[in-house]
């Protein structure tokens, strides 16, 4: 049996959003998305926990060099989406409503080809202390 172990990875990065469907009326964005709709965006302090899986290297003992994956996720994620509008500043959501699991899904696909495939990978984003999603769950 394989001994897979997990390595997990935290970085943060603040951005602003507002949640809306352009095809809805403003009071039916506000009725589903009630503060997250207001028009003139808000923000998160952002947790990202970043998981990675896999059987430790023989010559290392790594999954992955943890230093190697704070550089990916600070090219990849944080210079990318920190202190930015991500309505306004992202090509990512520029027409993908930036909910935290969308956000989850758009962090998993830019790290994913940047990792072996032997490498499992999950990613854990906190919006609020209280409020965060998984993907894959």
């Amino acid at each position: 049996m394989a001994n897979k172990v997990a390595v997990y990875r935290k970085e943060h990065f603040n951005a602003a959003h507002r949640l809306a469907n352009p095809t809805w009326s403003v009071e039916e964005n506000e009725r589903v998305f009630g503060k997250c709709a207001l028009p003139n965006y808000h923000g998160h302090n952002y947790e990202l926990i970043v998981k990675v899986i896999g059987e430790p290297d023989p010559e290392t003992g790594y999954v992955i060099d943890m230093k190697l994956l704070s550089d990916l996720i600070q090219r990849e994620i944080v210079a990318r989406f920190d202190h930015r509008n991500l309505n306004l500043d992202t090509v990512e959501f520029r027409s993908l409503n930036p909910t935290a699991e969308n956000i989850a899904v758009v962090i998993f696909n830019l790290l994913r080809p940047h990792l072996e495939n032997k490498l499992d990978l999950q990613v854990r984003l906190y919006e609020t202390p209280r409020n965060f999603v998984e993907y894959p769950a």
